[in-house]
């Protein structure tokens, strides 16, 4: 009797209603996600008080949400951003997972700073290895090639083979990818061919192993070769070692966003770093560094940097090597790279030519030396190609996609997907009328 009283005179609370806007950062969507969801079944709605908008029940937009899981909040309009603990940039500094970076690619391998990208962990002493099979695939296919083609052309078609002959490939377990990827580097560079005294490429090549079961060398050491018929001096492998450290990663740049995407849809890491290199070939991105040293070449040609800028402003091109809409200052990478190569001799007439075109368009631009300003003099005095900047940004920069291929892996599927904003002609239109041949 009570307790039928009691119900009786109980009056359940109207269920909370949230508003369009409310629902979206509940969800961590766009608003026009919102009637995606609705259009889709996913979501009811009901007129809004007024009939302006409508309004979303909270529980089951909370269901909704558990279901999904929850999303991270939108991003401003126009931007996409998201969560990463890989890569910080600040004003004239940046940081892999809270290291400065410059510091860390000074004092370690790039297969030590690799791996503090991947795990966290420092390694010291670490080498990455090649495995034949891999390793014949790839040659194979890159043996295959055109003469013409450039270096970036045989890498995209070595992770392929590369790809081809791991049937373990489609597995991103966190310890599979990082398996493939310690065997994917060495892989892409002893695939490439190795360059001979007059600087023609040549088929013979040294791998990534070692036949007697020893340690294999240092990746600069294995790179050396692939770019210059010159031999090694020490000073100069840490430069080029010291450069794939810092190229490793820059935070969401536009190579690594196609690489996360990539990843989001679950492609495998091989096809997560073909998406990568994809976009890297763009000239103003990894190709970049190939205008710098064509640029300093022909500084030094001509004997100053004035009348190599007055041809470029005169026929409307940048002068390349300079800026980044990242640094107020001079790139901190960039930096780094000049203080090594201070220390080389026969660097010294090119770093001189950089330093020369930087002061030169001060003059009228404040705009300071970026990283492929910093390549260039490195190719330049080495008597390597005018390439050889993109490669050594797309090997650095195939640890740094897996990187965030792991991490984008612990993230719910197909989460970057933004909407198009329709600009054509509005509907219905009737049929297309067919054009008579």
């Amino acid at each position: 009797m009570t307790d039928q009283a009691g119900a009786a005179g109980f009056t359940e609370p109207p269920a909370q209603r949230l508003t369009t806007r409310e629902t979206a950062e509940r969800l961590g969507v766009k608003p026009e996600t919102v009637y995606a969801y609705v259009s889709r079944g996913q979501l009811s709605s009901n007129r809004a008080p007024g009939g302006r908008g409508s309004t979303f029940d909270a529980a089951e937009v909370d269901a909704l949400a558990r279901r999904t899981g929850r999303r991270e909040p939108a991003a401003p309009a126009g931007a996409l951003s998201f969560p990463t603990g890989i890569t910080l940039i600040g004003s004239d500094r940046y940081f892999f997972r809270g290291v400065d970076a410059t510091e860390l690619a000074r004092r370690h391998a790039y297969e030590e700073v690799a791996e503090w990208l991947w795990t966290g962990e420092l390694r010291p002493g670490v080498r990455f290895t090649a495995p034949a099979e891999a390793l014949t695939a790839a040659r194979r296919a890159v043996g295959a090639l055109p003469p013409h083609c450039g270096s970036t052309d045989r890498l995209r078609v070595a992770v392929v083979a590369a790809a081809a002959a791991d049937p373990l490939r489609f597995d991103l377990s966190r310890e599979a990818v990082l398996g493939g990827a310690r065997s994917l580097i060495p892989t892409l560079v002893a695939a490439l061919p190795t360059v001979t005294e007059d600087r023609g490429p040549s088929d013979g090549a040294a791998d990534g192993g070692s036949a007697d079961g020893a340690a294999p060398p240092r990746l600069a050491r294995q790179l050396w070769p692939k770019l210059t018929g010159r031999p090694a001096d020490e000073a100069s492998l840490a430069v080029l070692d010291t450069a794939l450290g810092l190229l490793i990663d820059h935070d969401l740049a536009a190579s690594t966003l196609a690489a996360r995407v990539a990843a989001s849809a679950r492609a495998h890491p091989y096809a997560v770093v073909s998406a990568g290199l994809g976009v890297l070939e763009g000239p103003l991105h990894g190709a970049a560094s190939g205008l710098a040293h064509r640029m300093l070449a022909e500084v030094l040609e001509r004997g100053g940097a004035a009348p190599v800028v007055a041809d470029h402003l005169r026929t409307g091109r940048r002068v390349p090597g300079l800026g980044h809409r990242l640094y107020t200052g001079e790139d901190p990478r960039a930096h780094t790279l000049f203080e090594l190569l201070a220390e080389i001799p026969q660097a010294a007439p090119a770093l001189a030519a950089a330093r020369d075109v930087v002061a030169t368009t001060a003059r009228h631009t404040p705009l300071h030396a970026n990283v492929d300003l910093a390549l260039a003099v490195f190719s330049v005095s080495s008597g390597m190609a005018a390439e050889t900047g993109e490669t050594v940004f797309a090997i650095a920069r195939t640890a740094g996609w897996i990187a965030h291929a792991l991490e984008e892996y612990g993230e719910r599927p197909l989460r970057m997907r933004p909407s198009g904003q329709y600009t054509g002609p509005q509907p219905p239109q009737p049929l297309p009328t067919v054009v008579s041949q």
